[in-house]
């Protein structure tokens, strides 16, 4: 794309500002913290709504990290315009879910292999059936075998992305009994965007709650301490 579609309406950075690999968290604050704590030389891109973006290196590799938001439409929105006007070919999201399975607990990390949906987002394709978002092998089979290196705890699998929060009649268990590990809000926006786009992407989570249980953790717990999951990402770049 040439430069005359930079900035954009919602990202405030001019072509080449952005690097090729873009690691995204929902929450500004967690990209401010994961920027200050691992890039060298951190440059500011976006502070357009707040939604701040920051360019720096990671063991002599350049790497940028930005916020998305909350919910599909918001990550539907920064992700076409990180793929689509700044050349961006890698995004890989790290989140927090809810577990919806015994086998996971506070802490774990989950590698979204595909992500269910409850979303309208992929009617926009008009493909007259039901499209699977998946993630990209190379970078799931890469991030699993860091877990497994860094003796880290983790699962491979389905995810739930679902556009409700405060939902009227929950049917999770109609989702566990297919074998969904947790539910998240926006993997299967950014796996929409990225298969559209013809580029990689990865959902990787921490789990931050149980629905089964009713652990939880704090803002602040979510914020800076889900250290895992971003040293995975960055093992990626």
């Amino acid at each position: 794309m040439s430069n005359t579609n930079t900035p954009t309406p919602h990202i405030g950075a001019r072509m080449g500002d952005i690097a090729e690999t873009v690691i995204m968290a929902g929450d500004p604050l967690r990209v401010k913290f994961m920027a200050e704590r691992y890039l060298e030389n951190p440059v500011c891109f976006n502070e357009v709504r707040g939604m701040l973006g920051y360019t720096g290196t990671y063991k002599g590799k350049r790497v940028s990290m930005m916020g998305h938001g909350m919910g599909m439409p918001s990550i539907g929105l920064y992700t076409y315009e990180l793929f689509h006007f700044y050349g961006v070919k890698t995004i890989i999201r790290v989140g927090s879910a809810g577990a919806c399975t015994k086998d996971l607990h506070v802490g774990d990390i989950v590698i979204a292999q595909g992500a269910c949906t409850d979303s309208n987002y992929g009617d926009q394709y008009e493909l007259g059936g039901v499209f699977a978002p998946i993630g990209d092998f190379g970078l799931l089979r890469s991030a699993a075998d860091c877990c497994e290196k860094m003796g880290f705890p983790y699962k491979v699998g389905n995810v739930l992305s679902s556009d409700v929060f405060y939902r009227e009649n929950p049917r999770t268990e109609r989702w566990m009994a297919m074998g969904v590990l947790a539910v998240e809000m926006e993997v299967a926006a950014l796996y929409f965007n990225a298969a559209r786009s013809g580029n990689r992407a990865l959902g990787i989570l921490t789990i931050s709650d149980h629905i089964l249980t009713g652990e939880a953790t704090t803002s602040e717990q979510r914020q800076k301490t889900f250290t895992n999951m971003m040293e995975v990402a960055l093992s990626l770049v």
